[in-house]
């Protein structure tokens, strides 16, 4: 088996294992699977859930797409691969509660070899990330703890890198503000080799349940009423204006020639904006800005000054 199969193998798996795992967490409803061809080369499986007694909307989505010309998006940072063809194999999943005190959570996990004008070129990326409304501190410190603990085998300072990392990546820049909490995000990992990287990414790729499900299940049944729920609506914006003005992957996908419904299945099912909003002082809305909404070390010595 060579790697991109065993890459490949190891993501379709994943993506079975977190559908399975989300469609017991909601209790209600299923996932609808849609397989797709890219024109250009490739295609993937869509899995979509919608309406559920926990997640309003969550879509898993594996893909596989290559092509002779590597899209802009992949050679930002890499313009020697202008030109060569490529493939491209990863899972990538957002997932919307209903409920405002359950978090908003993103993961993506992908492997790109690039071919052609001399030996091949392969690289993984990925990462999670949490997008709290009213957010609970030992929650976040919680993810923060399974994300240091996923990356500790493979370098102490890999947390730390990838977290910073994650933090200035899910930042809006127009709005001078982050998206979330953050957690990690990697790109360009390729050495020392192939295994060890591949092993990392299979150890972050296993740790966003064991991360996320803790969460759900302690904040899926808290009590909120229309205040909250227009709240979640009006911070949903943010995570809109991201994924379409800034997310890399968005953008890959779109240039690559992929499926526009799967690209966009990260787009919560209802949002609205209003203008020129701000929490009142001292509310708990207030809070997630006040008290979330910078970087900060969740692990580390300001950890305690988050709590309340």
């Amino acid at each position: 088996m060579n790697q991109l199969d065993e890459v490949k193998e190891y993501l379709q798996a994943l993506q079975i294992r977190i559908v399975t795992e989300l469609e017991q967490l909601d209790g209600r409803a299923r996932f609808r699977s849609d397989s797709w061809d890219r024109p250009g080369g490739g295609g993937g499986l869509t899995c979509m859930l919608a309406g559920g007694g926990v997640f309003e909307q969550a879509g898993v989505g594996f893909s596989h797409v290559f092509g002779d010309t590597m899209p802009a998006s992949a050679t930002r940072n890499r313009p020697d691969l202008a030109g060569r063809g490529f493939q491209a194999v990863g899972v990538s999943l957002v997932i919307h509660p209903a409920n405002p005190y359950v978090p908003t959570s993103h993961a993506n996990f992908r492997f790109f070899n690039a071919q052609g004008k001399g030996a091949p070129v392969w690289w993984f990326g990925g990462g999670y990330d949490l997008t709290p409304f009213y957010p609970f501190h030992e929650d976040v410190i919680h993810w923060h703890r399974t994300a240091q603990a996923a990356c500790a085998p493979f370098g102490a300072e890999l947390y730390s890198r990838y977290k910073k990392w994650c933090d200035e990546y899910f930042y809006l820049k127009h709005r001078q503000e982050p998206r979330g909490v953050g957690g990690l995000f990697f790109d360009d990992v390729n050495e020392p080799d192939f295994a060890d990287c591949f092993a990392f990414l299979q150890a972050v790729g296993d740790s966003f349940l064991p991360a996320y499900r803790p969460i759900v299940k302690k904040r899926r049944n808290h009590p909120y009423g229309e205040r909250q729920r227009e709240f979640q609506l009006y911070r949903r914006g943010r995570y809109v204006e991201f994924n379409l003005v800034y997310d890399r992957g968005t953008l890959f996908g779109l240039q690559s020639g992929g499926r526009t419904e799967s690209i966009l299945m990260s787009l919560p099912p209802r949002v609205r904006w209003q203008y020129d909003w701000r929490p009142e002082e001292g509310s708990p809305e207030s809070r997630l800005y006040t008290d979330f909404l910078r970087p900060r070390d969740w692990l580390g010595a300001d950890a305690d000054s988050a709590r309340g």
